[in-house]
């Protein structure tokens, strides 16, 4: 697995390591993402100690609709980068740039990484080409601007959207 610090889109931590891709972050027992309901589509909620790591756990949750995200083999990598000083409108830029290239390259995508400088954001997912052995669950077409929200949450953040099914 690649870490952070030998990657120029993951700089590394003080302590000289980064989070891995492949590898989830280690949080208490409970989730770290959620849905609510909207209409005829989902609302999908990121929760993490930073802005984004909760960013990262609302792509959990956008992918695990499409499939089990940890029946998902990381063979496969997709990089995005972008500028974004918003940080509502960066959570949907991220989450339909990561659909964009799922969809472009057939790709079912389960581990995310991201990381921000500003308003820079650097990131990743590994994942696999769509195969029979992956149980296909409801289609995501993209994250949308209808309950879009960023905010402090205690100790850390919530992102949420609604997600066009």
């Amino acid at each position: 697995m690649m870490k952070s610090g030998s990657d120029p889109h993951f700089p590394p931590t003080p302590d000289g390591g980064g989070p891995e891709i492949g590898v989830r972050p280690q949080f208490s027992a409970a989730r770290r993402f959620a849905y609510f309901d909207h209409d005829a589509d989902t609302g999908v909620i990121g929760r993490g100690a930073t802005l984004a790591e909760a960013f990262v756990q609302a792509a959990e949750a956008t992918f695990a609709l499409m499939c089990d995200t940890d029946a998902v083999q990381p063979t496969e990598r997709v990089d995005v980068e972008f500028t974004e000083i918003d940080p509502e409108l960066a959570l949907v830029t991220w989450l339909n740039l990561l659909l964009a290239h799922a969809n472009a390259q057939g790709l079912a995508l389960g581990r995310f990484a991201l990381v921000q400088a500003g308003d820079r954001w650097c990131g990743s997912a590994r994942g696999e080409r769509w195969h029979a052995g992956l149980e296909r669950g409801t289609q995501v077409k993209g994250a949308t601007l209808t309950a879009l929200k960023v905010a402090r949450d205690g100790d850390g953040w919530e992102v949420r959207c609604v997600v066009d099914l």
